[in-house]
């Protein structure tokens, strides 16, 4: 592709997704299916351009409202390659020069609000802190007063991209045996500072062509996902739950952790997230997984197997305020339920869990969200209602619980806590 055709390529995905009410990580990946011939070094370069106007979103209204420049679309990314990029105004000329697959050329406006652009930076001394953090309004102060003095590293950390983590199936190949297959095939990798299973790989290449993808021996996993995963402590031979199993992410974790002995049961109240995973199970070897769809936290199946399972994992529905740099799109767009929507659903899913743990055995509560609401505050709630269940610290250093932040541990943001019932 030429330079110009990139451009244009991340116009069409900025319009479509002003026009429709979807993620921005399903938007891109159903784009690229459709258009298999592109290769993956223009893949590379469109998604990273892409993502990066989602990244400076806020920034990139704030200085075009400053200019009394119209936010459309079109006027962000010539904002981004203007304030980001640094793009000259002759090569700007040169990619939007109206030929074959480039956008059309600049309009008289165009090129005036350029010149209000050009020489300035995504920041400005009059610009509000949450617009320079890309914080939400809404959550601004929460956030701030959570993280204090670290609150401006830790929306630093936000707006990088994520690295490009991997969770190692030990039932087929070692840590070390994999690092070293990743190496050979190229790639640069390192050991993930946490996950005993993890490698972390940089350079964002495309893993697509690795056997060792396609057979299952490696999985791509964020380290902190691993670590939640791993606060579980499954062991062979258990009865296990997976309570919100969505796609099995997590799943295929604590499978690998059994062995292949004992019996797994991913739940999902969505039968084509849980089909989606079943591909992936046979893919990785694992063999004690059942998945049932559930219709909802109160599945009459769940009253029938009361104190049934060893270990519940509840990976609760969440804001998602930890996977921003993943998914930069759902700071400002709210495309889910709201938080005293997810707040109650939280807390039903907790409920309802606890039901099927018996007693001396461990409920997990997981989210990917930054929110005390969501993650502290609950466990308090479900704590003062349940007093048969207590905490087990899974946290780093002894801790109660697991909180993992972007500019501390380098993962996504997550929160664990696990509870034990009493015998």
């Amino acid at each position: 592709m030429t330079p110009s055709a990139r451009v244009q390529s991340v116009l069409d995905l900025l319009e479509a997704l002003a026009r429709e009410s979807r993620p921005a990580d399903g938007l891109l990946a159903a784009w690229l299916r459709a258009r298999r011939y592109i290769g993956s070094k223009d893949r590379a370069a469109i998604s990273t351009r892409f993502y990066a106007v989602l990244r400076h979103f806020r920034r990139l209204d704030w200085s075009l409202a400053r200019h009394q420049i119209p936010m459309t679309p079109r006027a962000r990314l010539l904002a981004w390659l203007a304030l980001g990029e640094g793009i000259a105004a002759t090569d700007l000329a040169t990619l939007f020069s109206g030929g074959t697959y480039a956008p059309a050329a600049l309009t008289s406006d165009e090129l005036k609000a350029w010149r209000k652009l050009q020489g300035h930076t995504l920041t400005h001394p009059s610009m509000p802190e949450d617009v320079q953090t890309e914080c939400p309004p809404a959550l601004f102060a929460p956030l701030k007063q959570k993280f204090g003095a670290a609150f401006l590293k830790e929306m630093q950390a936000m707006l990088e991209p994520a690295p490009l983590d991997l969770r190692v199936n030990l039932l087929k190949m070692t840590q070390e045996a994999a690092l070293q297959d990743l190496r050979a095939a190229g790639l640069k990798a390192e050991i993930c500072p946490f996950s005993p299973v993890g490698l972390r790989v940089f350079g964002r290449p495309s893993l697509n062509t690795l056997p060792m993808l396609k057979d299952g021996a490696i999985e791509i996993q964020d380290e902190g996902s691993q670590l939640v995963a791993l606060a579980v402590e499954a062991k062979p031979g258990e009865r296990i739950v997976d309570f919100c199993a969505g796609a099995g992410g997590k799943t295929l974790a604590l499978g690998a952790m059994m062995a292949n002995k004992g019996r797994i049961i991913a739940c999902d109240i969505s039968e084509k997230r849980l089909r989606s995973g079943t591909a992936r199970f046979r893919r990785a070897g694992l063999h004690n997984i059942e998945t049932r769809t559930l219709v909802g936290t109160r599945d009459p199946w769940v009253k029938k197997h009361k104190e049934s399972f060893d270990r519940v994992l509840a990976d609760a529905p969440c804001s998602g305020t930890g996977t921003w740099r993943r998914n930069p799109d759902t700071r400002g767009s709210q495309l889910g339920p709201s938080l005293p929507d997810l707040l109650k659903t939280q807390a039903e899913i907790l409920d309802s869990a606890a039901r099927l743990v018996k007693k001396g055995g461990r409920l997990v509560y997981a989210t990917c969200s930054l929110l005390p609401e969501e993650n502290e505050d609950q466990i308090a709630a479900f704590l003062a209602a349940h007093p048969d269940f207590s905490v087990v610290p899974c946290g780093m250093n002894g801790a109660d619980f697991l909180s993992l932040t972007p500019h501390r541990h380098g993962t996504d943001g997550f929160f664990a806590a696990a509870l034990e019932r009493g015998v």
